[in-house]
């Protein structure tokens, strides 16, 4: 085969005057091959037109055909290998040949149907991506897997992240909002894949049943709900390789914690940092921070007030227990609300009862499942009814409380015996329902010190605090809390009092003298106030 070389040489000779026929002799061709090189400047390279048919495989071919069609319907990760296609060949058809032809014929195919892409382009301020994804963090109880949402920017690739201890509907409007607030704007497009939490039902097309508070957060902040199609996630490439960078760069090695907000902190000051970072993309390199004022300035502003990030659940029963139901545990209520219909709000780390129009309960929300988070004060109204329940009801025998308190009580049961101590030292707790604990803790610790170990003594010197507090505006001082000095009164003398019935005459005959004597011996000996002291 003559090479570029040997077609140079040949079109030399020529241009230099030799013959056909001397240019054969001298290169070794033959003259119709020396009059085709100097035909064209450089040899044409061997290409087949058309494909030459595996003599073994050409029957067969309908076979794989067929093989590859059935596929499509198949699950992505049930669909044949090549060699799987060989197998069934050889077993199933009597195919003679080896697994090469099957590899190349196979090759060809999905060549031609491998999916192409159009390059894309968003606008400034027009597209947010979003998306969860895991990370592991070391915790003072260990290493746990943290759910974690990311939200990315098309244009700018600005990123946003919030660790979560779950991605239920409540996760995902929590940390929304949070990424609008951090990003100072709203985007006219926020684009998921297909998370039941968000789109409860998928219709045809990219049309969707919206999650109801999901919705509402999209009519809050004004964007458009959007969803990738089924099984194509690449359709938001940004917020899929956030997440690859979160796991990447951010969360490695693994970060250390002492709770989820240390860890959000961490996030927040790597998402800021991260706008420093310049991006290479198919148009050419460029700055995050440039391009995300441009998104800003583009971008739908924040609304007056904040969207409330809770899922609602109205119409639900108090039962007899003062406990209502949520998420599979149960939570309590007050109980002039027990038998009622209140309405549950669930966020992310809190449980809020709202009934008549206001709130009237507010627990830390559980992460276990059929659990009872009970709040000792709904409880007080039922305790002065049933005190025996004290040191069997967790709600009460589990309630942490002041040491004093425990003294208090055993000091009442030693003096009045177990059913009246337990009886009295319930009518102390119930001081709690109407005031704060501090107050309570020091009348107990002021009756202690005074040895006034009755439950009346508590609730008047708790009473009296209130009053003191409010007309000053602010708790008494220290030294109120000291022992008040002894009043020491003199004992009667009842000559006295024959003296006055004997005084009459005195009285006729110098009136003036007698009443200044009168007055000064009855004249007391200490204020009227010293007693009230």
């Amino acid at each position: 085969m003559l090479t570029v070389d040997d077609y140079g040489a040949i079109r030399r000779a020529r241009r230099d005057g030799m013959s056909i026929r001397a240019i054969a002799r001298t290169f070794h061709h033959t003259r119709r091959k020396i009059r085709q090189v100097l035909a064209q400047s450089e040899p044409t390279p061997y290409t087949r037109t058309h494909e030459r048919p595996a003599p073994v495989l050409g029957p067969f071919r309908t076979i794989i055909d067929q093989i590859l069609t059935d596929d499509e319907q198949a699950p992505p990760k049930q669909r044949h290998t090549a060699m799987q296609v060989f197998r069934r060949l050889r077993d199933e058809h009597g195919y003679p040949g080896g697994y090469g032809q099957v590899q190349r014929y196979l090759r060809r195919h999905r060549a031609r149907h491998q999916e192409t892409f159009i390059p894309l382009g968003h606008l400034p301020g027009q597209r947010l991506e979003a998306d969860f994804g895991h990370i592991h963090v070391d915790f003072p109880d260990g290493r746990r897997l943290v759910p974690f949402l990311v939200t990315t920017w098309a244009y700018s690739n600005a990123p946003f992240v919030l660790a979560l201890p779950f991605e239920r509907t409540e996760a995902i409007l929590e940390g929304m909002v949070a990424a609008f607030e951090f990003f100072g704007s709203v985007p006219r497009e926020v684009w998921w894949d297909n998370p039941k939490t968000v789109a409860t039902l998928i219709l045809q097309g990219r049309e969707r049943q919206l999650h109801p508070r999901y919705a509402a957060l999209a009519s809050h902040y004004l964007f458009d709900p959007r969803f990738c199609m089924p099984a194509r996630g690449n359709e938001k490439p940004d917020a899929e390789s956030t997440v690859k960078a979160v796991q990447r760069r951010f969360a490695t090695p693994v970060p250390h914690a002492t709770n989820l907000g240390e860890l959000n902190t961490f996030l927040r000051e790597r998402c800021t940092v991260e706008r420093t970072r310049t991006v290479q993309s198919l148009c050419g390199p460029f700055e995050i921070a440039t391009r995300f004022a441009e998104e800003r300035a583009a971008a739908v502003p924040l609304p007056g007030h904040r969207f409330d990030p809770c899922v609602i659940h109205p119409a639900v029963a108090v039962d007899k227990y003062q406990t209502v139901a949520f998420d599979t545990n149960r939570y309590s209520v007050p109980r002039p609300f027990a038998f009622q219909m209140v309405t549950v709000k669930g966020y992310v780390d809190r449980v809020v009862i709202v009934a008549q129009g206001r709130a009237i309960a507010w627990h830390t929300r559980s992460q276990m499942r059929h659990t009872m988070v009970l709040d000792p004060l709904h409880y007080l109204a039922t305790l002065g009814r049933k005190p025996g329940v004290l040191d069997h009801a967790p709600v009460f025998r589990d309630w942490e409380l002041p040491a004093c308190f425990a003294d208090f009580r055993a000091h009442l049961e030693a003096h009045h015996g177990v059913l009246a101590g337990s009886r009295r030292f319930a009518r102390v707790l119930q001081l709690l329902g109407e005031h704060p604990l501090p107050r309570v803790r020091q009348a107990i610790e002021a009756c202690v010190r005074e040895h006034l170990l009755s439950a009346e003594a508590v609730i008047q010197r708790t009473r009296s605090r209130a009053a003191i507090e409010a007309a000053t505006g602010g708790p008494p001082p220290a030294s109120e809390a000291t022992p008040a000095a002894p009043v020491h009164v003199p004992r009667p003398d009842l000559s006295r009092f024959n003296l006055l019935l004997g005084a009459s005459h005195i009285i006729d005959e110098s009136n003036e003298d007698s009443s200044n004597v009168l007055c000064r011996d009855h004249a007391p000996e200490a204020p009227v106030s010293a007693f009230f002291a």
